[in-house]
């Protein structure tokens, strides 16, 4: 299983990428760490204020609401520009909002949080909008998308680090209470652990924010190759204009859009999930939730792993049939969590990480294919599609707080119909891409 990664993936017309591939990848762990310890804090953020499902679904909705706000505005910025000043004022963004968690703390209301969240991911989509088309440019477009899966393998090293920072320092920690408790405690007891547990829900953000100003002066202090073969005059609208004319393309968008809205929902939710297993088993709701985040770290373990398989395979497989492969069988996984009510669902969405590993990067570098020098837009219009992590958790909490159960199936398994849908929709586009690009022979 080895890259040679000088010579095939990080080589263009003979200068050597390797070392700024180094540091754009270390931002790919950074928002990795931030997505995955965000993911608890629905939950988190739920019991703390005393509010429902649905209105803890708007921390989802904020963090991913930045990426949607700000990609054009990055992909400008970077036009003008280069791809070195996109990724530092992402860590600007994405420090400020980071720190911007400590007053929130002593504002001690939900909305403030809202508020940092969105500016971190402004930041966040500054970042993505900058690093992963500067990594597809780091060699040969034969090589690109093997390359981001490359990069995209560090991604889940961070999710995983985030994942374990939630159950150590902010589950673990957090007062015990269960929520049916804390809605019935008065006013001055409530404040009391609500103080406390805000405490220990901003330190993992004070952290990174401190870690993503460091990153940001070593990047500042190096010299990385210009991205001059990627510049253009060309203007916003009609860059638009030629970018939806491609088939590919459109429907790359509207992939990731639904992948995105999957991913967010499945380990948004697992949470949710897990806990009503394992109180079914007998488990107190403080134990069912760290139980549910151990399951949720194993998942991404399986996804990191798979990712770095899948890096592998595509040396093999067409990317669009192997994405399309992965997708059909997430499908199978989720009916498995709609149908199963014990601890064979969880089983089953451990399995989705591991079906999702592939397909970010990989719907992007296809999504690439012929854009031209347009490539700077058409990476901001792909991250713009992450605006799907925002739009379907809120259904899917929406189901679960509606509490209907069909069939004998809870109101949580049912949820997960909303992911299901959006993997048909991804498992649709590999297909279509493979036939058009080795078959047909279009764009």
């Amino acid at each position: 299983m080895k890259l040679n990664i000088n010579s095939e993936l990080l080589t263009k017309n003979g200068v050597s990428f390797v070392l700024p591939f180094a540091m754009i990848t270390a931002c790919f762990a950074l928002w990795g760490f931030a997505n995955d310890v965000t993911s608890p804090m629905v939950k988190a953020f739920s019991k703390i204020f005393r509010m429902s499902v649905t209105e803890g679904a708007f921390v989802p909705v904020a963090f991913h609401l930045g990426y949607f706000v700000m990609a054009f505005p990055a992909a400008i910025f970077v036009q003008r520009y280069s791809f070195k000043a996109g990724v530092m004022v992402g860590l600007v963004l994405f420090s400020v909002g980071a720190l911007l968690f400590l007053p929130a703390r002593f504002m001690g209301y939900y909305y403030p949080f809202l508020f940092a969240y969105f500016i971190l991911t402004c930041g966040l989509s500054f970042l993505e909008t900058s690093c992963n088309p500067y990594i597809y440019c780091m060699g040969s477009e034969e090589t690109a998308t093997q390359r981001l899966n490359l990069a995209q393998a560090f991604n889940p090293i961070g999710n995983l680090i985030g994942m374990w920072v939630a159950l150590s320092v902010v589950q673990a920690k957090m007062s015990p209470m269960t929520t049916a408790a804390r809605r019935e405690l008065p006013v001055h007891q409530f404040d009391l652990i609500k103080d406390h547990d805000l405490g220990v829900l901003i330190q993992p953000y004070i952290y990174i924010g401190a870690i993503g100003l460091l990153l940001l002066l070593c990047i500042y202090l190096s010299k990385m190759p210009m991205d001059s073969d990627t510049r253009s005059e060309k203007g916003l609208m009609k860059a638009l204009r030629e970018l939806v004319r491609i088939r590919n393309y459109r429907e790359g968008v509207l992939a990731q859009f639904f992948y995105v809205g999957a991913q967010v929902t499945c380990w948004t939710f697992i949470i949710q999930y897990g806990t009503r297993v394992f109180m079914a088993e007998g488990m107190e709701e403080k134990a069912a939730e760290m139980m549910s985040q151990k399951f949720n770290i194993v998942a991404m373990v399986l996804f990191t792993v798979s990712r770095f398989l899948c890096t592998f395979l595509l040396k093999y497989i067409k990317p669009g049939r192997l994405l399309s492969i992965l997708a059909i069988v997430a499908v199978g996984a989720l009916s498995g969590v709609i149908m199963f009510t014990d601890r064979s669902g969880v089983y089953c969405l451990v399995v989705v990480s591991a079906c999702m590993s592939l397909m970010f990067p990989t719907i992007y570098g296809i999504a690439l294919r012929g854009v031209g020098d347009n490539v700077k837009f058409a990476g901001a219009g792909l991250i713009m599609a992450i605006l799907g992590g925002s739009v379907f958790p809120p259904l899917q909490a929406i189901i679960i707080d509606l509490d209907v159960t069909l069939f004998g199936l809870p109101a949580t398994n049912l949820s997960f119909i909303i992911p299901l849908l959006c993997f048909c929709v991804v498992a649709l586009y590999g297909h279509r891409a493979y036939v058009r690009h080795y078959i047909t022979h279009e764009i």
